[in-house]
């Protein structure tokens, strides 16, 4: 049986490519093609494809927020992520939500076919170029985060990664629900255990051990 596919992508005129290229393989079978994101969801269910090759970012939709409703919906789910460019933490993401496969665009159509083929049986299929750096990083800050879990407790690190991020204080107690003196308190907390004085040292801290 062939495997059977959907399709989709932002762009009709590339979307097109992809049908032609897919028609003239004679183990695969396109099965559906979706130009938005909110038809997806519903042309899985339909189809029930044995994989999902699409692109990440869609002009109505977060990057990788449909791919996380896919793998909602069927946590088994084959995907194969085609795009013109991911960065470290899209990828980073698309490995933790379970994508099984990451082609980009510009490679020849033989390496889809091939990935295709790979994720529709289990394997995985990701290029060095996409995905060294990314798991790298990952790597990076996953040692990060437990050399300092020994230093911080959960709620402190919660704090950094906030203040990492700019947020002021009080826009750090709105988000966690707690008073603007208590994020104060966990501030000055975190700068006695790392031996930080202000915001933007800590920030670069944060970014050093990889957290952030």
């Amino acid at each position: 049986m062939p495997i059977t596919i959907v399709a989709a992508d932002p762009h009709p005129i590339f979307l097109l490519g992809i049908a032609h290229f897919l028609h003239s393989v004679n183990d695969m079978e396109l099965v559906a093609q979706c130009d938005k994101a909110a038809d997806i969801i519903p042309a899985v269910k339909g189809f029930k494809p044995r994989v999902l090759l699409t692109e990440i970012d869609f002009p109505e939709e977060d990057s990788l927020s449909t791919i996380r409703s896919v793998m909602d919906h069927d946590p088994d789910a084959k995907i194969v992520v085609l795009t013109s460019n991911i960065n470290d933490d899209q990828t980073i993401a698309a490995l933790r939500l379970g994508v099984q496969g990451v082609v980009l665009k510009h490679m020849p159509n033989r390496l889809l076919a091939q990935c295709i083929r790979k994720v529709a049986v289990g394997g995985q299929w990701w290029e060095k170029e996409s995905v060294g750096h990314a798991i790298e990083k990952m790597l990076s800050r996953e040692a990060g985060a437990r050399r300092l879990a020994t230093i911080l407790t959960d709620r402190e690190t919660e704090v950094m990664c906030l203040v990492a991020e700019g947020l002021s204080n009080r826009e750090i107690a709105n988000r966690l629900i707690v008073s603007e003196g208590t994020v104060k308190i966990h501030v000055h907390n975190i700068y006695g255990k790392l031996g930080i004085n202000n915001r933007v040292d800590l920030t670069l801290y944060a970014q050093k051990k990889g957290i952030v």
